[in-house]
């Protein structure tokens, strides 16, 4: 998790660096060829403040997420990331441009605040409160419409395709990982 919130880092610093050059990476609504700007979507962001808000969370829920095994957590994000930039292109205002790691953050928080009740993991329903604890208040304001420059749609969606992941990629009754969250 520290490689990949360093990756994003080193992007905005390009991205400064370069004029803002990958600014044009973000998603703009229900433009055929943004679609190829799904993925890319996540890993761009508008300025070092925007970085900034999303590293903490997504530091602790990624670290949380990955701990219940590498390849589901790749598949969790890979999921939320494909899921989170289609929902954005399909229903965020016309004219808007839609980028950050946020939507990623929103679905981690989904995936761990259910995955444990899924499972029926004691760990992971305890997890689960304490990231509901924690980030619940947040979570439920970036979900509100009408905050200017954030995209309510991305975190809704993003918070959504947690949750389905959550189901999707659930363990079996009889299986250990590594380390189970």
């Amino acid at each position: 998790m520290v490689a990949w919130v360093a990756l994003l880092w080193l992007l905005e610093v390009v991205d400064v660096a370069s004029g803002h050059a990958l600014d044009d990476f973000g998603v703009m609504p229900r433009t055929t060829s943004e679609l190829v700007d799904v993925v890319p979507s996540a890993f761009i962001h508008f300025g070092f403040a925007h970085v900034a808000a999303n590293s903490v969370p997504l530091l602790v829920l990624g670290f949380l997420a990955a701990l219940g095994g590498l390849r589901r957590f790749a598949a969790v994000c890979a999921l939320i990331i494909v899921c989170d930039g289609l929902g954005v292109w399909l229903i965020a205002p016309a004219h808007t441009n839609t980028a950050g790691a946020s939507g990623l953050v929103f679905g981690l928080f989904g995936f761990l605040l259910c995955s444990g009740f899924v499972e029926r993991r004691p760990m992971g329903v305890v997890v689960a409160v304490l990231v509901g604890a924690v980030w619940g208040g947040s979570i439920l304001a970036g979900i509100a419409p009408g905050q200017t420059g954030v995209s309510w749609q991305g975190h809704l969606i993003g918070l959504l395709a947690g949750v389905a992941s959550a189901f999707l990629f659930r363990r079996g009754p009889g299986r250990r990982d590594a380390l189970t969250v």
